[in-house]
């Protein structure tokens, strides 16, 4: 059996055209007609190979690379062996990934994993619901009376799309989610398994059993935001729970009722946000971070991974730590906890130092 590779290149580049996509710089005698079908890291790349060096951990790999050309920083370039094509970039990385998103556009959005056109057989639809033309709809998806779903829309296998749902244009909805009570905007991906607009967790505690509390707004999921795989964004009880335009959540995130969350955020994986908490714009969080209830992350504000965040964060600043606090102080507690721990000036270090806090 062949080993299949399931993207391949829609097109071939010349180091001409790498040079006119990207602004990077060739250095003299670079063969600017030389051909390059593919991307590969330093040691796996091949003669029509673009590789690319930013980090130094590699920079030793540089001598070796048999790439036919490489995108590197300014600070390399005292470290480039003779007869590579070596191409000079101020973000390396950036340029090698609009490489990559020109060769294979494919990628960058999940197809029809039936390779359908239309609605396939063992689709069910009710008769209500209002499907543009263009939709493609994969085997086993349920799609629910009133739902409204527009045209270039991909719905994976056994996908569950509720009454009265709306979907843009453009988007792909993965195998296995489902959505109900939400609005959906153009431009979506929605990885598989992912369940959103569920039943936020909200019980009036009584001792004679909870209260469940009536969870009775929407999920609204604006233009171009991504959604990773078993994420789940539960509906707001009083408020709609809303992500913002551009937003890019990870796999397996836990998102509660009433959040707010703004344009162009970062979540990674595992983070949960506490119902009612508000993410302004540009707002990071790095994976695992918890998020508590009503808390309020600033504008541009970063979070370390495994943060607990308690209380509110200002706008542009960066925290850390369990319960989070800024990040300068929490590396000064770091540093002190391993004194404590080592007091007789042991070689032994396990706190960060201030670089390390993001």
């Amino acid at each position: 059996m062949t080993e299949p590779f399931f993207f391949t290149p829609a097109k071939s580049l010349t180091i001409a055209d790498i040079v006119a996509l990207t602004g990077a710089e060739a250095t003299d005698g670079v063969p600017l007609d030389r051909e390059i079908r593919d991307v590969a890291t330093l040691d796996q790349a091949g003669a029509h190979d673009l590789a690319f060096l930013e980090n130094p951990r590699y920079a030793d790999q540089l001598g070796a690379t048999r790439a036919g050309a490489c995108l590197i920083a300014p600070r390399f370039r005292d470290r480039v062996p003779a007869g590579l094509a070596v191409l000079t970039a101020r973000d390396p990385y950036g340029a090698f990934v609009e490489v990559a998103r020109t060769l294979y556009p494919a990628s960058l959005r999940p197809s029809s994993p039936f390779g359908a056109e239309g609605v396939s057989p063992g689709a069910s639809i009710h008769p209500s619901a209002r499907l543009e033309t263009g939709v493609v709809v994969d085997p086993g998806a349920v799609i629910g009376p009133g739902a409204e779903i527009g045209t270039g829309t991909v719905i994976g296998a056994t996908a569950v799309v509720g009454q009265g749902v709306r979907i843009g244009r453009d988007c792909t909805i993965g195998p296995g989610v489902t959505l109900t009570h939400t609005l959906v905007g153009d431009r979506v991906v929605i990885h598989p398994g992912c369940r959103i607009g569920q039943d936020g967790f909200g019980f009036v505690m009584r001792p004679g059993g909870h209260r469940k509390v009536p969870q009775l707004r929407r999920v609204i999921v604006q233009n171009d935001v991504e959604i990773g795989a078993g994420t789940t964004i539960d509906r707001g009880g009083t408020r709609d729970t809303v992500i913002g335009e551009g937003t890019k959540i990870d796999n397996l995130v836990q998102i509660g009722h009433n959040v707010l969350i703004g344009r162009h955020c970062i979540i990674v994986a595992q983070t949960g946000i506490a119902g009612s908490a508000i993410l302004e714009d540009y707002a990071v969080l790095g994976a695992r971070a918890g998020i508590n209830n009503h808390v309020v992350i600033g504008q541009a504000a970063q979070i370390a991974a495994n943060s607990g965040v308690n209380s509110d964060i200002p706008p542009g600043s960066r925290w850390g730590g369990y319960p989070a606090k800024p990040a300068k102080a929490w590396m000064r507690e770091l540093r002190a906890i391993n004194r404590l721990a080592h007091p007789r000036g042991s070689a032994e270090k396990t706190g960060p130092s201030d670089d390390d806090s993001q």
